[in-house]
């Protein structure tokens, strides 16, 4: 073979075996399912999902959405028209659980009134409540797409059955929708990749008086402790857990807004035009567990406890159950990885990059 022929041939091999990498690296995507309560336009819940779908390196399958924060039509509308104004509409949105599995608003208030109030309440919250059949206002304009037929639990179930021991569970509110489908098929647990959830409250160093009073409180833990108890007891192969703890440490500030906004981007500008401060609740709860999944380098101390939930119907229901492995109880918990420490400076670079880029293109 002469020496252009095989400068030729080894041309084609070395093309070859790039498109094969080019590839590879193609469906290499993460598959993320993202079950979250919703509220919106932007703020905690918006901005963690967009994180996740602005990442070039995952493959979103679906949001499922859970009242929490706010009523579930309400979040279902603002999903929608979020995934419209950014170019995203292939992701689908199914409609999930409405109500937790057993907590109720009236039961609530009487618990309050022997125990003190609870600053969050999330859809039950007096100064923005609204029936459940009301979406409420939509300032950034009223979606025109629909969710799915499916509903959430079942959504969950077809996905991890599809993409076997591929799929991770992002949970950023109350855990409904994840324990209804493991009640459908509890098989699900084994079939996922992980579970990576924002929750739980373990000691925060805070002045913050809704945890200097109640340390053990967090909201998407409290308002469905029994979704969470079936979750957190259930034997995934991992679960990483994004608490209060270490989320106040990050704020959401005007100089973040302005950085963002500068970019002429859907997100951007999105994010620009809908974001705004909340007085005390600017930290970046939803938004650090997403980023921390994205990239695990902004996490520099972590460790391993059990979680469980106190369900007893005392001051404390709802409240976290925590165990170094030395301590747990001797009926089965689960290990749990839960981050303490980040690098500041680099998870606030992620975040502007990541919601200033370019919508990435549809798989």
């Amino acid at each position: 073979m002469k020496i252009g022929q095989i400068r030729f041939v080894t041309a084609v091999l070395l093309l070859s075996c790039f498109t094969c990498w080019a590839q590879g690296t193609h469906q290499a995507k993460r598959k993320i399912i993202i079950d979250q309560d919703a509220a919106g336009p932007a703020g905690t819940d918006q901005q963690s999902m967009l994180l996740l779908i602005q990442s070039p390196q995952t493959d979103v399958l679906g949001i499922t959405v859970v009242t929490g924060d706010g009523w579930l039509k309400s979040e279902v509308a603002h999903t929608l028209r979020m995934l419209e104004i950014i170019g995203r509409t292939d992701i689908p949105v199914a409609s999930g659980a409405e109500y937790p599995l057993v907590r109720r608003k009236l039961d609530t208030e009487l618990w309050e009134q022997r125990y003190g109030s609870v600053t969050w309440l999330g859809a039950w919250t007096p100064k923005f409540y609204h029936s459940p059949d009301q979406v409420g206002d939509m300032p950034e304009g009223k979606s025109t797409t629909k969710a799915i037929d499916e509903d959430a639990a079942h959504f969950l179930v077809r996905m991890v059955h599809k993409y076997p021991h591929e799929v991770t569970i992002y949970a950023g509110g109350p855990m409904t929708n994840i324990a209804l489908a493991i009640s459908l098929d509890p098989e699900i647990v084994s079939l996922a990749k992980e579970l990576a959830f924002m929750g739980a409250s373990l000691n925060p160093q805070t002045t913050d008086p809704e945890f200097v009073n109640a340390p053990r409180h967090e909201f998407n833990i409290w308002f469905d402790p029994e979704a969470a108890h079936i979750v957190l007891r259930a034997p995934w192969k991992k679960i990483v857990c994004t608490p209060v703890d270490i989320s106040v440490k990050t704020r959401m500030t005007n100089d973040l807004i302005s950085r963002i906004k500068t970019s002429n981007t859907p997100s951007a500008q999105y994010i620009g035009k809908y974001s705004h401060l909340y007085g005390n609740f600017n930290y970046l709860w939803d938004e650090l567990a997403s980023l921390a999944w994205l990239d695990p380098s902004i996490i520099t101390k972590k460790e391993t406890r059990y979680l469980d939930v106190d369900l007893d119907r005392g001051a404390d229901y709802g409240n976290m159950l925590t165990w170094t492995d030395s301590e747990k109880p001797k009926v089965e918990v689960q290990p749990v990885e839960i981050q303490v420490d980040l690098d500041t400076e680099k998870f606030y670079k992620m975040f502007v990059d990541l919601l200033s880029a370019p919508t990435p293109k549809t798989n």
